[in-house]
């Protein structure tokens, strides 16, 4: 699952980038609201569409997590969020497992 998949690359990050899995954040913006409670969010600073990865470094690394399932989907808000994040002058991708996350985090200290 994606859950697995986001304790896996937090626990690799934390273990092999000590100083940035201190920082690094999953941003628990998934599952379903009433009206009320999403207003109630997004007035205290919730986006929709925000990646489930935020590292605040240089630049930063902003990654929307998938599992390799099948049905695993991004959304029009999450294709939204990564490309202005992308003309801001974060590294962003779509990870494909932790794997991909970690290949991607690897990159990224490249630029």
């Amino acid at each position: 699952s994606e859950s697995q998949h986001a304790i896996t690359f937090f626990n690799k990050l934390r273990r092999e980038y000590p100083a940035y899995g201190a920082i690094a954040t999953h941003i628990r913006n998934e599952g379903k609201r009433t009206i009320q409670q999403a207003q109630k969010h997004k007035a205290e600073g919730m986006t929709t569409g925000t990646a489930d990865i935020i590292i605040p470094c240089n630049p930063p690394f902003v990654c929307e997590l998938k599992s390799r399932s099948p049905r695993a989907t991004i959304t029009q808000e999450q294709i939204d969020y990564l490309l202005q994040a992308q003309e801001l002058g974060a590294f962003v991708c779509v990870a494909i497992g932790y794997e991909g996350a970690m290949e991607a985090f690897k990159k990224c200290l490249q630029k």
